[in-house]
């Protein structure tokens, strides 16, 4: 105990004189070389550097907001409801599991929306990279592909419904239209297409229900669930049409 008390001792004082021998000499601490981090605002040199730092705040703004504009702006909403009603039909709510149906929205999407990515790149952020046109020039040329494909699929009904809820003049050609009112009517149409297209995937599932609890009736199995007969018999009937098959080309389809 005595020694450990001896050795306590000596450490602490070495410790404290090592702690001296710093406080003494303050340009040891330069020899550690600790990092200097300063952050502030200055003052820019030009428009040009206030423009382009402008020009890069949009642009993380817009990579903060891509799914959202993912969904509202392209054909992944439609997609993936029409999915979703899919396994739903089936009665497996897990299978398949919501990465597996996510991931194939996300290429099915990317597969009807290559047409109009192309132009983007083509006549929008090729030139604009090149220096060619200038941020609002490519933004323009950017939002006319996107416009154009969202009037094919937006019904009139819902176009003319948030015309006229906005209280805007009435735009006479497509370049007149603007993004928030197209954008809603987009995606009004798109629910609704999508439902339709999940009511129809949904009639023989139900058939084969009905006949399911009517057979059972008949045989005095009131007791045993319908659904767990029923199951078998839809992933069956799935598998033999080839439903993925039929789903995905219908989805393709559809935006033609």
């Amino acid at each position: 105990m005595r020694g450990n008390s001896n050795i306590n001792f000596r450490v602490g004082s070495a410790l404290s004189a090592a702690v001296l021998m710093l406080a003494a000499r303050p340009a040891a601490f330069a020899q550690v070389g600790m990092p200097n981090i300063q952050i502030g605002l200055g003052q820019a040199k030009g428009p040009e550097q206030v423009s382009s730092s402008i020009q890069i705040l949009l642009i993380l703004t817009v990579l903060s907001l891509a799914p959202a504009l993912l969904i509202m702006l392209t054909s992944f909403t439609r997609i993936v409801i029409v999915l979703s009603f899919t396994r739903s039909a089936l009665g497996s709510p897990q299978v398949p599991p919501n990465t597996v149906l996510i991931g194939l929205a996300l290429f099915l999407t990317f597969f009807t929306m290559a047409p109009v990515l192309q132009s983007i790149n083509t006549t929008s952020l090729q030139p604009y990279v090149k220096h060619q046109i200038s941020f609002d020039q490519a933004t323009d040329k950017a939002c006319e592909p996107l416009k154009s494909f969202m009037l094919k699929q937006t019904r009139p009904k819902d176009l003319a419904l948030f015309v006229s809820l906005s209280r805007a003049p009435r735009p006479h050609t497509k370049s007149d239209l603007s993004m928030t009112t197209l954008i809603p009517a987009f995606l009004i149409s798109e629910l609704k297409t999508a439902f339709t297209i999940g009511f129809v995937i949904f009639i023989p599932f139900l058939i084969i229900d009905m006949v399911v609890s009517v057979t059972l009736m008949s045989m005095g199995m009131m007791m045993l669930p319908p659904v767990l007969i029923s199951l078998p018999f839809k992933i069956l009937l799935f598998v033999l049409v080839d439903g993925w098959h039929l789903v995905a080309r219908s989805l393709a389809m559809s935006f033609h």
